[in-house]
């Protein structure tokens, strides 16, 4: 209906938008643009094989990282970190000692280090290095500032704190974003969805109008 104008709309999910930005400048962060994605499987297999690394190290104390620490459980717990933008060194910081807390982020840490080692990224990661590499190279910002200069995000309720900081790192420039959302409709809050982005919006944004 629009015609060749229609040909400059960008319409995609937050994951498809930053793969392709990712592809084009993940250089910059320091990884080849040819990376892997890994999936769930991938994901867990790698988080179980950094688990029973380090659980090498606890054997001799007849302690078992493999029953006390479930790969699926703690993979999980990565994932949800990467929805806040947290790091390894960060978790570890937040853990003040946590025994529990503690081995999680050291677990964290080597699977991110196997993810580097072999140039790959999981679906967590996506969003995170995008994030990531606009925070660090503002040239390569702005150039998505000015290529999407009006934003519209469906389904506001579910997003979570790492989609919302990629959000407002796109809008800062323009101020040009409409976001549409119900917050009697979330449903993602156990996948790091986060409702306080819905209900805290006209205060993140004090120019924003309200249409209910």
């Amino acid at each position: 209906m629009l015609g060749e104008d229609a040909s400059e709309i960008w319409a995609a999910t937050f994951h498809s938008a930053c793969v392709r930005i990712l592809r084009q400048h993940i250089d910059r962060i320091g990884y080849d643009s040819g990376f892997t994605i890994y999936d769930a499987d991938d994901s867990r297999k790698t988080v179980a094989a950094c688990i029973a690394e380090l659980g090498q190290q606890e054997r001799t104390r007849g302690f078992s990282m493999e029953k006390a620490f479930p790969d699926k459980a703690v993979a999980h717990e990565i994932g949800r970190a990467k929805d806040r933008l947290i790091t390894p060194e960060q978790m570890l910081d937040e853990a003040e000692g946590d025994f529990r807390r503690t081995k999680i982020a050291q677990i964290y840490a080597a699977y991110q280090k196997r993810l580097r080692d072999s140039n790959a990224v999981d679906f967590d990661d996506i969003i995170m290095l995008t994030v990531q590499l606009f925070r660090s190279c503002p040239d390569v910002l702005e150039k998505y500032q000015n290529r999407c200069r009006y934003l519209l995000v469906d389904e506001y309720q579910d997003t979570n704190p790492a989609q919302y900081e990629l959000i407002r790192l796109l809008a800062q420039k323009h101020h040009n974003l409409c976001v549409v959302g119900d917050d009697d409709q979330s449903i993602y809050k156990f996948r790091g969805a986060t409702i306080e982005n819905i209900l805290s919006f006209d205060e993140q944004f004090p120019d924003a109008k309200v249409i209910r």
